[in-house]
């Protein structure tokens, strides 16, 4: 099985999964979604594998979904004659052989547990991917966030609401502020935020406890807790939230938006959103995750160099100024 925006890779009872876009900060198009599914599936039908790491190459996690080319990755799902098509969105977001939340949402029907490691941009549906994991490991200097709360969306997969409390949902529903991983680890938003340098060995150690499980024991108890969730309606939430986004990405402050970004520049479109707030981007350096922190693909999460079993055709790491700053949904 070959992949075009992940890499895939088995190191005994551990499988990763790594988002390989590292020149787009990791942004979501169309074929990623699709490619999270098929590897978690892959990783369950693997009789040797008992836990999942998500992590992202390069300088982030993930940036959100990537609005560059005036949306046009999405183009063809979205839009009917270069304009927004309600009938299309509405069915692209909500059939679960297309739309994004359901194939996020293969890491909860997997039997096996998800690790999201997260580093660096964590923000828009890059959070509503890796929420969807059952532990998420951060990076302490992670920015984790929905700058979509501002304009242009809502929430995907619901998993801020059924984290927090309804007092700290609530805000952040509100305000899109967001989060390093040191202090969505204090509100329990994530289950852990350590050091950068520690996080892949963190990461693996975690893992590695969790592989000594029995694998049928792994599979209850996360049933257990799943199956409590899902009666509080999680399945109804993600319904809502990407029809409701839809709504909000068509918007006349929603088209501004990406008017903007299509004529003067992803950048200028962030700036003009997050500049008053002074937050994501044009936060000051000391609250942006360090450039410097960034996970090479071609080594596993242990730290230890990968060998030749990696299925990919996933793009190289290399980045730019320009693309570095598109902190997108």
């Amino acid at each position: 099985m070959s992949y075009e925006t992940i890499l895939y890779d088995c190191d005994g009872r551990i499988a990763t999964i790594t988002l390989n876009r590292p020149e787009r900060l990791n942004t979501i198009v169309l074929a990623m979604p699709d490619e999270l599914e098929r590897a978690v599936i892959e990783a369950n039908r693997d009789p040797a594998v008992r836990v999942i790491v998500l992590r992202g190459a390069g300088r982030a996690f993930c940036a959100g979904f990537d609005f560059s080319q005036d949306f046009g990755h999405f183009k063809d799902a979205l839009a009917t004659e270069g304009r927004w098509d309600p009938g299309k969105d509405f069915i692209y977001t909500t059939t679960p052989f297309f739309a994004p939340v359901p194939k996020f949402m293969s890491m909860w029907r997997s039997a096996k547990p998800v690790i999201a490691q997260v580093h660096g941009w964590c923000v828009g549906g890059g959070s509503d991917m890796a929420l969807c994991a059952d532990l998420v490991i951060a990076a302490e200097d992670a920015q984790i966030g929905t700058p979509y709360s501002r304009v242009w969306g809502c929430y995907l997969s619901g998993m801020w609401l059924y984290r927090l409390g309804l007092a700290r949902a609530k805000w952040h529903a509100l305000t899109g502020e967001p989060l390093s991983g040191k202090q969505a680890a204090e509100i329990e938003l994530i289950n852990k935020a350590v050091p950068f340098e520690r996080l892949e060995d963190e990461v693996r150690a975690c893992a590695e406890r969790l592989a000594q499980i029995p694998l049928s024991q792994l599979a209850a108890m996360k049933l257990i807790v799943n199956q409590a969730y899902d009666n509080m309606g999680l399945q109804s939430t993600q319904l809502l939230g990407p029809v409701l986004d839809g709504f909000m990405r068509n918007t006349p402050d929603a088209l501004h938006f990406v008017a903007t970004a299509a004529t003067k520049g992803v950048t200028a479109a962030v700036t003009e959103r997050d500049g008053p707030f002074g937050d994501y981007s044009q936060a000051p350096r000391e609250r942006q995750p360090k450039r410097e922190h960034a996970i090479d693909p071609r080594r596993r999460a242990a730290g230890g160099q990968r060998s030749g079993n990696g299925k990919s055709h996933g793009k190289g790491n290399g980045d730019s100024n320009d693309k570095a700053k598109r902190k997108r949904r």
